[in-house]
C-alpha cells in the first residue's frame, strides 16, 4: 500500500497526540503528507446566539493545530496541513478522509469497554464503521487489556507439510 496522505485527528489531549510519533514515522518512511484534523463544536445555552461561541472554538482549534504543525515541522516533517471541521468528531474524521482522499488514518483510542463505552461512545469504533480508509489504531497505554468475552480457545492450526 502506497501511503501519500495520513490523517491524524486530534482533540487537544495528550492521548490523541500519542498518535503523532507513529504518524511522523510513517510519513518520513513513505514521504507522505500529514493532515492534522481538529473537530470542534460550541455548546451554548438554549436561546443564545451560538455564532460567537462557534467562531471562538474554530479559532482555538486553528491555533492548536498551528502549534502542533510547527512542532512536527521542527521534527523534520516537511509536508503538514491542518484543518478544523465543525461538528461531531467521528463524522468529521470520516468526511475528511473521504473528501481529502487520505490513504491512512492514524488515531488513538481510550480502549473503553462496557458501561464506559456505552455512555461515552467510541469515536474510533464509529470511524471504523464509517469509512473504508485503513486505520492505524493506537491504544492508550493505561487502557486495561480484556480478553474477548465468550467461551472458546484458540490455537494455531497445524502446519500443512508438502511432500
Amino acid at each position: 500500500m502506497k501511503v501519500q496522505k495520513i490523517l491524524v485527528p486530534l482533540d487537544g489531549s495528550a492521548l490523541a497526540e500519542a498518535a503523532l510519533p507513529r504518524a511522523v514515522e510513517l510519513a518520513q518512511d513513505s514521504g507522505a503528507k500529514v493532515e492534522l484534523l481538529r473537530a470542534v463544536e460550541a455548546h451554548t445555552f438554549p436561546g443564545a446566539d451560538p455564532t460567537e461561541a462557534q467562531i471562538k472554538v474554530v479559532e482555538e482549534g486553528e491555533a492548536y493545530l498551528a502549534e502542533v504543525a510547527s512542532r512536527l515541522r521542527g521534527n523534520g516533517v516537511k509536508d503538514v496541513e491542518t484543518s478544523v471541521w465543525y461538528g461531531p468528531a467521528a463524522y468529521a474524521i470520516v468526511e475528511a478522509a473521504r473528501l481529502r482522499k487520505v490513504d491512512l488514518i492514524v488515531m488513538t483510542t481510550h480502549g473503553r469497554s462496557g458501561l464506559g463505552r456505552l455512555i461515552l461512545g467510541s469515536v474510533a469504533e464509529s470511524v471504523l464503521r464509517g469509512t473504508t480508509t485503513p486505520i492505524f489504531l493506537i491504544r492508550a497505554p493505561e487502557a486495561p487489556v480484556e480478553l474477548p468475552t465468550g467461551k472458546g480457545e484458540a490455537k494455531p492450526w497445524p502446519e500443512i507439510r508438502h511432500v
